[in-house]
């Protein structure tokens, strides 16, 4: 019984620290930073203005196209400082046409669809400026978000800069929507401590920018690019940081099949970032940032969810050791965990009949995230996870490229 309970009190910490702890040891930590005055925002400049690329990697986008030009045309930066490069690898709605149509967006297509990476590959063959800008062709960028980001690559240590991912929130949001705005609202607040700290662990894909010559080729298979091509660059001794003041922000899923459907992508390849940036795990080389990587993003996508399931049974031996009716931390914990997942399942049932009650969006989306892991590891496993763009539907029947 001795081992079950140190087995049992692992568990329970390290998903409390996966999901809560870390945010309270961030919290703490900058807290003393700041009274000590250790800053992470040295050598800003508001006046540095370098030329910059906003780029864009699209699959049949013509019914975005239009709106993302006149989005990005409106952005408060010096317009002869600007560059559009637009790749369109498999587009065969006539994206490249309409984009061809602007004298000054320089298109790159290929009739063949390689997917997102392989397209990003072959077109930063044509940056030439010292800042690239990567952006989603469904998404609205705020009007100071080149400004805001490229404030940031003013100090030298900094090598990728990651904007702020926002969902449109409405009134009647369903479980998925709901769910996923609050979700980005506590990453947003972790990514600012993170950078404060030191680094943010990635980059949010639907808006993030790097030094053009810190650029490393990714394999074709990867299916997080952002997250890969960030990681690098902070491997390679730069820090990501994170300005909230630059923002992309777009609809939420349409429900949470299509939710689910996005997660399970982004579970599948986060196994894979682990697999492939393994090196990150040595803390010895990598210090601050490793203890960032392990605490945010590896356990999330690799114990944490394996011991959610284990903590239920070894709970449950506990309690009945010591009185399942009677009143121990033991009963009273797995009388918690029954209300939680209770609480999830009647989320499902009210979402299937469109009774929206947000109090249990939260047990529902959280059962949803994990869920997901599980079913990308499986995807991971069988290798048959698609590099291609696949589409999944948006709030307010609008569809958007599914990518990160």
């Amino acid at each position: 019984m001795t081992a079950i309970k140190i087995l049992f009190w692992f568990s329970l910490f390290v998903i409390f620290y996966s999901y809560l702890g870390y945010g309270i040891v961030l919290f703490i930590i900058i807290k003393i930073r700041r009274m000590l005055g250790f800053s992470n925002t040295e050598n800003q400049q508001e006046e540095y203005e370098p030329e910059v690329t906003l780029f864009v990697s699209a699959y049949n986008e013509k019914d975005f196209v239009a709106a993302k030009i006149a989005n990005s045309k409106s952005l408060d930066y010096n317009p002869h400082k600007v560059k559009y490069v637009w790749v369109t690898d498999g587009s065969d709605d006539g994206t490249p046409d309409i984009l061809r149509s602007y004298d000054d967006i320089d298109v790159y297509h290929e009739d063949a669809r390689n997917g997102k990476i392989a397209a990003m590959n072959r077109g930063m063959e044509f940056v030439k400026t010292p800042i690239v800008i990567f952006s989603d062709a469904n998404t609205n960028l705020g009007k100071n978000s080149i400004k805001e980001i490229v404030r940031l690559f003013s100090n030298p240590k900094v090598g990728c800069v990651s904007g702020e991912k926002r969902i449109y929130a409405k009134e009647a949001d369903n479980a998925a929507g709901a769910g996923e705005g609050m979700y980005w609202k506590y990453e947003s607040q972790l990514k600012k401590w993170d950078a404060e700290l030191y680094s943010v662990v990635g980059a949010a894909g639907e808006l993030f920018a790097i030094r053009t010559d810190l650029w490393q080729e990714v394999e074709k298979d990867t299916l997080l690019d952002d997250f890969v091509i960030s990681l690098r660059v902070a491997m390679a001794g730069y820090t990501i940081q994170y300005n909230p003041n630059a923002y992309a922000i777009e609809t939420a899923s349409a429900n949470v099949k299509e939710e689910l459907k996005r997660k399970i992508r982004i579970s599948a390849g986060g196994i894979q970032s682990v697999v492939r940036l393994r090196a990150l795990l040595n803390i010895f080389k990598y210090g601050t940032l490793s203890f960032q990587y392990v605490s945010h993003r590896v356990l999330r996508w690799t114990l944490t969810p394996l011991l959610l399931s284990v903590i239920i049974p070894l709970n449950a031996v506990l309690a009945f050791n010591e009185g399942l009716f009677t009143l121990n931390i033991y009963s009273l914990l797995l009388l918690g965990q029954i209300l939680f997942y209770a609480a999830a399942l009647l989320g499902w049932f009210l979402e299937t009949r469109s009774i929206r009650l947000k109090v249990l969006f939260i047990p529902y989306y959280f059962f949803i995230m994990n869920l997901s892991v599980y079913l990308g590891f499986g995807r991971y496993l069988k290798g048959n996870q698609s590099v291609n763009w696949e589409r999944a539907k948006r709030g307010n029947n609008e569809t958007v490229i599914l990518d990160n």
